[in-house]
């Protein structure tokens, strides 16, 4: 049976995980009975985690036609002719309203009905971002959805059967994936530097060896009380505090520097080719580099969050696509700009611009598990964004557990 991806945005991408069956319709009777039979609609139901009576009722409503569900035979029936192209259009209508998330975009949502004397609400929640996602009370599908509910133990079954087929369709697909990885860790790291600076003698030690030959046989005495001791002490103090504070101020302005020379070369809206050598013409740190960059795209960017990542995600694609570090550079710069006071709008956007990131193959998977690992016991574990962002992980260790069960 030939397979397509979930949702009109992901047809073109090949290595795309959510799949599902091509519609095959088949016309019959004739005259006044004609009828048009949905022929896998189960099938196409099962692979979007939705009863199939849902589909088949979201057609009738959309043509204005009667349409029927069989439960025992699986029969998807709707009066009257239509070609597999109009209903084929209404399908990716049905999967933009009722499975994709809002957010993200990802289909891999639960319905959430709230069905109370006062309140009458469908709404999906999001198994990777963990937004939610309110559909339109006014639509009549969403009428049928409040009074007949799904059954919660078959949709699970149905989800469970529908991620084990996906990972078997997509096995070439994940071979394919391995193999870009492989040639992505075999890019030059920023190890030499580190390595290089190991090797640094201070200068104050580099002659210390010639000092004892001067001493001529003088033996040098030392104030051993504990007045003496004191004094010396807070004097090293003060003197280590304030080279620790003008060193801050140092590295501040050299940031704030950085950020404005990115921010002048943004203006001249020069080629993506060019902005992968001027970044590397830089001397400062990849990582201060990297925030310099992520700040001057970003700065005063509120609820909008998404909306400009997604907008600007070719930048972000030429600052990472050389380094293997850099897409770990990237997920620290974008939880120092959410962290930081006044980006709180941005911080609650904060998940489904990484799902969006990793689903566009900005940001792998290990990056981000690693990233977030060291989050909450780093220096930032107050952090609101860990807790923003702890539903698109956990997911992503669900995922990842699966495919290692089945394996």
């Amino acid at each position: 049976m030939a397979l397509e991806n979930i949702g009109a945005s992901n047809r073109n991408d090949e290595f795309y995980r959510y799949k599902m069956p091509m519609m095959v319709t088949k016309t019959e009777g004739k005259g006044n009975g004609i009828k048009t039979n949905i022929v896998n609609n189960v099938d196409i139901a099962k692979a979007l985690g939705r009863p199939a009576s849902y589909t088949t009722k979201y057609f009738g409503c959309q043509l204005g036609a009667q349409s029927k569900f069989d439960e025992k035979t699986g029969t998807s029936l709707v009066n009257g002719s239509h070609s597999t192209p109009k209903l084929a259009s209404l399908l990716e209508a049905f999967i933009k309203r009722y499975v994709q998330c809002y957010g993200c975009g990802n289909p891999e949502t639960e319905i959430i009905i709230i069905n109370t004397t006062k309140i009458q609400m469908v709404n999906l929640k999001c198994a990777a971002c963990g937004y939610i996602s309110e559909c339109d009370i006014r639509d009549k599908l969403t009428t049928f959805i409040l009074k007949n509910p799904p059954d919660a133990k078959k949709e699970a079954k149905d989800k469970k059967a529908m991620r084990r087929a996906e990972k078997e369709r997509l096995k070439e697909g994940e071979a394919a994936d391995e193999a870009h990885k492989k040639l992505k860790k075999k890019a030059p790291s920023n190890g030499k530097e580190h390595a290089d600076d190991e090797n640094i003698i201070p200068k104050h030690l580099e002659n210390a060896h010639e000092v004892d030959d001067d001493d001529d046989g003088i033996q040098w005495q030392t104030d051993t009380s504990r007045e003496a001791a004191e004094k010396r002490m807070k004097e090293q103090l003060s003197a280590a505090t304030a080279e620790m504070v003008m060193l801050s101020v140092k590295k501040e302005e050299e940031k704030s520097l950085v950020q404005e020379e990115m921010k002048e070369y943004l203006k001249k809206g020069l080629p993506l080719s060019q902005l992968k050598t001027f970044i590397s013409s830089l001397s400062e740190p990849p990582q201060d580099v990297m925030d310099a960059l992520f700040n001057a795209l970003f700065d005063g960017v509120g609820k909008d969050f998404l909306k400009q990542v997604m907008k600007k995600k070719k930048y972000l694609v030429a600052a990472t696509q050389e380094e293997g570090g850099s897409q770990m550079h990237l997920l620290n710069s974008i939880g120092s700009f959410c962290g930081k006071s006044g980006n709180e709008e941005a911080a609650k956007e904060v998940a489904q611009v990484l799902m969006a990131l990793y689903d566009e193959d900005i940001v792998e998977e290990e990056f981000v598990l690693e990233w977030y690992q060291r989050g909450p016991s780093g220096v930032d574990k107050s952090s609101p964004v860990w807790k923003n962002v702890k539903p698109f992980v956990v997911w992503l260790q669900s995922v990842e557990f699966e495919s290692e069960e089945e394996d």
